[in-house]
């Protein structure tokens, strides 16, 4: 019976070292799909960073008039965006078209604003001007210095 007992241990001794040999293939398998998965999300990033049409669907009017603003390359006013997209000019449409690419110009992804209601596209080097209108002039809030020429005129109240 003890050649039986010696058998057991040995056969014991090798299923033990199955499951290591199994616990280490299933580390690797699992390292494998974690690099695939990074390969996976680094080609995605190059995706977007090389077209920008990836962030867009398809067919949309945010596509289109990307498309539209290419083959002009340059800047469009909105008006002629839906002129381009073949849209009726009317009030919806201007505010529907301009408020979609004013969220990627607020995010300064895709779309820039040259010009106020004109559109125009980061891959192209468009540049976003700023706004004056956001903020006061310096003078604002303060009183105009009396000037005495206008002293014989009546100031009306």
């Amino acid at each position: 019976m003890s050649e039986r007992k010696l058998i057991e241990d040995r056969l014991r001794k090798k299923e033990q070292e199955v499951r290591s040999y199994e616990d280490r293939i299933r580390e690797a398998k699992i390292y494998v799909q974690a690099l695939r998965d990074i390969l996976k999300m680094m080609d995605r990033a190059v995706e977007v960073e090389a077209s920008p049409d990836t962030t867009l669907k398809t067919g949309s009017m945010i596509a289109q008039a990307r498309a539209a603003i290419i083959k002009k390359r340059a800047p469009i006013h909105v008006d002629d965006l839906l002129e381009a997209l073949g849209k009726e000019v009317n009030r919806e449409n201007k505010a529907s078209l301009a408020g979609s690419i004013a969220a990627y110009v607020r995010r300064n992804e895709i779309f820039t604003r040259p010009a106020p209601s004109t559109f125009g596209l980061v891959e192209l080097g468009h540049e976003t001007v700023e706004d004056e209108a956001d903020e006061p002039p310096p003078s604002f809030g303060s009183t105009p210095a009396p000037d005495d020429a206008d002293d014989d005129e009546e100031i009306p109240f």
